[in-house]
Order: structure tokens, then C-alpha cells, then sequence
């Protein structure tokens, strides 16, 4: 029988200050029961002697030498600003303050 019921799936939703309708709730009660039974099928094999993995197959990381390289200059980045201000960029302020 599932942990998740539709009473736990209302106050967890409360919680986070989601407004559910019913057919959300019942369809999340479904899911979030499947999550928690998938998870209890995982922790039955997880035992001391399996080693925990991040990845199934072994990653390494490609390191490249940093080098200067032609690019752009100042006025040619900025040559299709709307607007500038010396040598940056000049936007509109998103926040209501000051910096």
C-alpha cells in the first residue's frame, strides 16, 4: 500500500503554496506514489557492497590549453548596441536598486 495519499499530496501542496485542483491532486498522488516505489526498489539493491556510481560509464574531463586568439574589439562588439556607456554595454536597471 502507497505512503503518498491525496490528504498528504493537499498539504504538501499547501505547504509550497500550490493551488491543486482535484484532478491535479489525484493524478500527483499517482505519480509521487510510483516515485516513492521506484526509490524503494532502488534502496533494496543499494547494500554496502555496491559501490554508488554518478554515471554508468567512466567520464573525464577534455582540458585545452587557454590561448589568446584574434576577437573582437571594443568598438566592433559594441558597434550594434542601442545603447553604450564607454566601453560596456548600457542597459535598462531590472532592479529597483542602485549599484
Amino acid at each position: 500500500m502507497s505512503e503518498i495519499s491525496t490528504d498528504l499530496v493537499r498539504h504538501l501542496a499547501g505547504l509550497a503554496r500550490i493551488d491543486l485542483s482535484e484532478a491535479e491532486v489525484e493524478s500527483l498522488t499517482g505519480e509521487l506514489a510510483q516515485i516513492v516505489e521506484s526509490i524503494a526498489k532502488v534502496s533494496e539493491v543499494a547494500t554496502p557492497d555496491v559501490v554508488a556510481t554518478s554515471h554508468p560509464i567512466p567520464l573525464s574531463n577534455v582540458f585545452r590549453d587557454d590561448e589568446v586568439r584574434p576577437s573582437l574589439t571594443v568598438e566592433q562588439a559594441l558597434s550594434g548596441a542601442p545603447e553604450r556607456e564607454g566601453d560596456r554595454f548600457k542597459v535598462a536597471s531590472i532592479l529597483d536598486e542602485e549599484q
